[in-house]
């Protein structure tokens, strides 16, 4: 049963000329200070969801985009600063590219978040997928073994330096630490100083595929998954729950997931679909190209592969597919709750912010949804 709600904003500027027949993604370009808005964004966002009974609010790590989508550099800096700006709002990192990171900087900065925030940064790891970020910061995103390989050896680096007093890690990209002479002795172990105050640290990951599952199983990791068609969501379910099974890990079909879609609200579905299409068809400019068309035909064969449909989702397959829900809150109301029955571990639902979507639109949203949808999940 949902209890939480959490609302994913990946960072973009208030984005101009929008729609499939607007600025092609490619050629838009903005100065140093339309970059910066998304910070202040984000606080109001922040205060917003704060004030109206949200749980968390996710960002997305990225880097280099001129283009104006994805903006926020660094999360856990980002969520240490909203947490001093609001009361209780939780602040996910949705994700850290761990490739991009060296894993015990990224832990040392986290279990600082954690101490002086109470515990209101929540901790996400991806494995990336723009090569002009990931290559650039020295990570393997081209190489898909080697991207795997590093992830998974910076996973495991991670839960040492969260659980263990001291520890020592060899592996094949990382050695942690260099057997080297310090004080008069040869170094054997380290310690993170200090270690995070709340554990065992609930890790989030986003689920890309059947490989990456038993990997988040193996290592008890939780799942996000966003705006996908209800077939692959269902596949993506019951994949994950049989890989916690396998590991030993008794779940609840459901269990350890953030399940997230795409929502509009306006007196009917025709209304709402007219209003939000220009920032659906805008967010799927940008990110059809790197595959994230997350739909199913018929047959169950996910779009783009052969014999799939490999064109541009329009906003009509997605009220089809269920990964949005588009009308009145009684109409979103019975949208969330057709998915919520299937999965008796389910707890978690997340709120999608299309790309294309002003802040101010979606502030009124945000409000409108806490106060006409979410009481319908508080019991």
């Amino acid at each position: 049963m949902i209890k939480r709600f959490h609302v994913l904003y990946v960072g973009q500027i208030d984005l101009d000329n929008i729609g499939l027949q607007g600025t092609p993604a490619n050629d838009r370009r903005y100065t140093n200070d339309r970059f910066a808005e998304v910070f202040w964004t984000a606080r109001r966002m922040a205060r917003a969801m704060d004030e109206t009974g949200y749980h968390a609010l996710w960002t997305a790590e990225h880097h280099f985009q001129h283009e104006g989508y994805e903006c926020l550099p660094n999360l856990i800096q980002l969520g240490l600063w909203l947490a001093t700006q609001t009361e209780r709002l939780k602040f996910g990192c949705g994700f850290n590219v761990l490739p991009m990171w060296h894993p015990l900087r990224l832990a040392e900065d986290y279990a600082m978040a954690d101490i002086v925030t109470g515990g209101r940064v929540i901790m996400g790891v991806g494995r990336g997928y723009h090569t002009r970020e990931v290559e650039t910061f020295g990570g393997p995103l081209i190489d898909a073994d080697k991207n795997r390989e590093v992830f998974e050896e910076g996973v495991q680096l991670l839960l040492k330096a969260f659980n263990e007093d001291s520890f020592s890690f060899k592996g094949k990209h990382f050695t942690c630490p260099p057997e080297v002479d310090y004080r008069g002795y040869k170094l054997k172990e380290i310690t993170l100083v200090p270690r995070p105050i709340n554990r065992p640290v609930p890790i989030y990951m986003p689920i890309a595929s059947g490989r990456t599952i038993d990997m988040m199983a193996k290592y008890d990791l939780k799942a996000m998954v966003v705006l996908n068609g209800e077939k692959i969501l269902d596949d993506v379910v019951r994949a994950y729950h049989e890989a916690c099974a396998a590991h030993g890990r008794d779940k609840q079909l459901g269990q350890d997931m953030i399940w997230g879609a795409g929502i509009y609200l306006a007196k009917d579905q025709e209304e709402a679909i007219r209003e939000i299409e220009p920032a659906h068809d805008e967010r799927y400019k940008w990110f059809a190209p790197f595959g994230f068309v997350r739909y199913a035909d018929e047959t169950g064969r996910t779009w783009g592969t052969p014999g799939a449909p490999a064109r541009i989702p329009s906003l009509r397959d997605g009220v089809a597919q269920k990964a949005w829900f588009c009308g009145s809150p009684q109409q979103v109301i019975d949208g969330i709750k057709s998915i919520e029955a299937k999965y008796p571990g389910m707890e978690d639902f997340m709120v999608h912010w299309a790309e294309g979507l002003s802040p101010s639109v979606f502030e009124e949203q945000l409000r409108w949804f806490a106060r006409d949808v979410m009481p319908a999940f508080a019991t």
